[in-house]
């Protein structure tokens, strides 16, 4: 029988031991894991983090991404000719 912390019903408690079965689990993680589910679906639970794809392809990808952000932000105008520590030295003085 499941703890009596939540008051389950005999049909709940009979569902999460089939589901639980079924994923040769226990019946806490069989619940645990599909309220996880439940809750990253509706976005109470962040996901978790995937790792990154090391093979040489997602890399090359990765780079030219990166490439094709330097050099759109390379295309942009430049708005204040100040160097940094005058601009700097400027909202300092404020």
């Amino acid at each position: 029988m499941i703890p009596d912390m939540i008051g389950l019903s005999q049909e709940t408690e009979a569902l999460a031991r089939r589901l639980a079965a079924a994923q040769s689990v226990t019946v806490d993680d069989a619940i645990r894991l599909a309220l996880e589910a439940r809750a990253r679906a509706t976005g109470v639970l962040p996901e978790p983090a995937r790792p990154h794809d090391r093979s040489p392809d997602a890399i090359g990808r990765r780079r030219a991404r990166m490439d094709q952000i330097v050099q759109e932000i390379a295309a942009m105008p430049v708005l204040d000719r100040r160097s940094a520590a005058e601009i700097m030295d400027d909202i300092n003085a404020v």
